[in-house]
């Protein structure tokens, strides 16, 4: 195998694909990205057996094949190098030899064959969308998922797609997103969740305009420009979370999210490290934020205006959760509806944009006794 290509496009190929290489892999062959020549392009294949990524970069080929190369090393070097021509040559030992203006270098790859096959999506539904879509959907709603090994179906997005729409969904049980936009369809039921490792790859890796979203039976694969994400699904029952939202919240509010968000953040510098319990105290058209560290004697409060007309009420809130929540909140201006301190909050922008609706939830946390 002999080919000539740009020393950028390369590294750009690799860094694309290298979130699939594992960094301790069970088996040596998955610290390889594989490299064929495929109809006068390069084609990069990287595999944690869950994920696969490819990527195809413009090449010269002079002899086409195929090799798996090693992945770090490789692309540790071309990050040093300046944007300059590499021709890469390999023997039927798989001897690879690559050389630049610059030096040569010289790495033993391993076998093609070798190299996992990637899945089939033969059997498959396939939906065109825009990339922005799925990337905005991704980002707001993966800081929601859950990292708990006991609860699987949690661990990743689920997407439930229909002739009405989209709806993206992720929930640790102490918050929960649901994204919804009109503008993802199909006519055929779609229930899937994919892990959320994946997704983060989709976000970093996906480069054109329109984005084919194909989903089988236990994979779903994201193609859009010159890349293709392929991972298998999390095959578990997705949580009834339409049963956890509350319907019977008439207590609005709106507010700055800068100001409530940043009051937020400073606040809770002075509550307590184990449970960074916030307390917020409703009154008309103000809002009073507290939170006391008994161990350490410190406390803080600020109150900020609002706009709210309702009964007076206390709630308590883990601060990193709320603060997640207003910072994936568009626009200026958030709103709140509230029930009872022992109730989900329910989170929601002021205004959204045409076809999307987004809806946050908070749990409440028991306040303890200080005054």
């Amino acid at each position: 195998m002999k080919f000539n290509v740009n020393s950028n496009a390369l590294n750009q190929g690799l860094s694309a694909v290298i979130g699939a290489v594992p960094t301790k892999a069970t088996l040596p062959i998955l610290e390889t990205v594989l490299f064929e020549s495929e109809d006068g392009k390069l084609k990069l294949t990287a595999t944690d057996l869950e994920i696969s990524i490819i990527e195809y970069i413009d090449a010269d080929i002079e002899d086409g094949g195929e090799v798996a190369i090693p992945a770090r090393r490789l692309l540790e070097t071309l990050r040093q190098l300046p944007n300059i021509p590499v021709f890469f040559e390999v023997d039927d030992r798989q001897n690879i030899e690559f050389k630049t203006d610059k030096g040569t270098y010289k790495l033993v790859g391993e076998e093609a064959d070798e190299f996992p096959e990637t899945p089939g999506m033969d059997e498959s539904v396939v939906l065109n969308t825009n990339t922005d879509l799925i990337q905005k959907a991704i980002q707001k709603t993966i800081f929601a998922v859950s990292n708990d090994d006991l609860r699987p179906a949690m661990m990743g997005v689920y997407f439930e797609i229909n002739t009405g729409g989209s709806k993206f969904v992720a929930t640790d049980g102490h918050r929960l997103v649901r994204f919804h936009n009109k503008g993802l369809r199909s006519e055929a039921e779609l229930n899937f969740i994919v892990p959320d490792k994946a997704l983060s790859l989709v976000v970093k890796a996906l480069d054109g305009d329109d984005c084919d979203l194909a989903i089988s039976k236990d994979h779903a694969r994201f193609k859009s420009g010159n890349t293709i994400v392929i991972t298998r699904l999390i095959n578990e029952q997705y949580p009834n979370y339409e049963s956890v939202i509350p319907r019977d919240n008439d207590k609005e509010l709106m507010i700055s999210k800068e100001q409530m968000l940043s009051t937020v953040r400073r606040v809770s510098v002075f509550s307590s490290s184990s449970t960074r319990q916030i307390r917020i105290q409703l009154d008309k058209n103000k809002m009073t934020i507290r939170a006391e560290d008994l161990d350490m004697s410190s406390e803080a409060k600020e109150t900020i205006t609002c706009d709210y007309d309702f009964d007076e009420m206390e709630i308590g809130f883990n601060a990193k959760y709320l603060a997640d929540v207003l910072s994936n909140i568009d626009g200026d201006e958030v709103k709140f509806e509230f029930s009872t301190p022992n109730r989900a909050g329910i989170v929601k922008p002021a205004e959204e944009e045409e076809g999307e609706q987004m809806l946050m939830l908070v749990m409440p946390v028991m306040l303890n006794s200080y005054a």
